[in-house]
């Protein structure tokens, strides 16, 4: 079995506000992808994460979203597929920018929050991010969801697509993500979302709601880190991966 990546999504503090335990994640997850400003972060919070995240020996990639620190960039905002495009380019430099500065390098763009679930069915939305990505700096890879239109946009445009499953939430028997605030959209327990995410290794498959097995390729598992039991659930990720044999390490060191 190859190597399975463990990320999770860091640096979205804003100013004096911190959203999570990034110290704590960073001893735990092989790749970080950090927020560039949008939804949450700012140049301070940025430079600090990428350098923790050398030291750690942890990869970092480039984690755009709308342009929401209201919302966490978790609504979906009327632009357009140009715009997203701009946005995303955008972000893509100001995380290279910071992460150069700090003595690290951004190696992977992954679209947060509603942006993220949009480009997962919108293919039009999915081909904007891919192109601002590739304009940008066509070596950097997309870290998508797996299933998604983003992966079917980056593979398209010759971009290295590697694709993830969440250890926190559940699946649509169409294998997208349950929409926050549904039953079933979120798994709080750390011991029972390391066990899932065991199964889908394994079995090289997305497990829905209703049991149903989705096959797809898995090279990375995203634990959020803005959640309270964000550290535990990534420690029993980890740990219950490695009693199962997995070697864990970033897909883009």
């Amino acid at each position: 079995m190859p190597s399975i990546d463990l990320n999770s999504d860091l640096g979205e503090g804003f100013g004096d506000y911190r959203a999570g335990d990034d110290a704590a994640m960073l001893s735990v997850v092989t790749s970080a992808n950090v927020a560039c400003g949008f939804h949450a972060g700012d140049p301070q919070i940025m430079a600090a994460t990428f350098a923790l995240a050398k030291e750690r020996g942890v990869a970092v990639g480039a984690h755009p979203g709308y342009p929401d620190l209201w919302g966490f960039g978790r609504r979906t905002l009327p632009y357009t597929p140009a715009e997203v495009e701009r946005l995303v380019a955008y972000q893509v430099g100001a995380a290279q920018g910071l992460a150069a500065y700090a003595g690290h390098r951004i190696t992977y763009v992954k679209a947060h929050g509603a942006l993220g679930n949009l480009a997962a069915v919108d293919r039009g939305v999915a081909d904007a991010i891919a192109r601002a990505v590739k304009a940008v700096d066509p070596g950097l890879a997309l870290l998508a969801i797996a299933l998604s239109a983003q992966a079917a946009a980056g593979e398209a445009l010759g971009i290295e697509v590697h694709q993830e499953i969440f250890a926190d939430r559940g699946y649509t028997e169409a294998g997208m993500l349950i929409p926050r605030g549904q039953p079933g959209a979120m798994v709080t327990d750390p011991d029972e979302a390391a066990e899932r995410v065991r199964t889908m290794v394994e079995e090289g498959a997305i497990v829905t709601a209703s049991g149903r097995r989705l096959p797809t390729p898995i090279r990375s598992i995203c634990v959020h880190g803005d959640s309270a039991h964000a550290v535990a659930t990534a420690r029993a990720v980890r740990a219950r991966l490695e009693r199962a044999g997995v070697t864990l390490a970033p897909f883009r060191p």
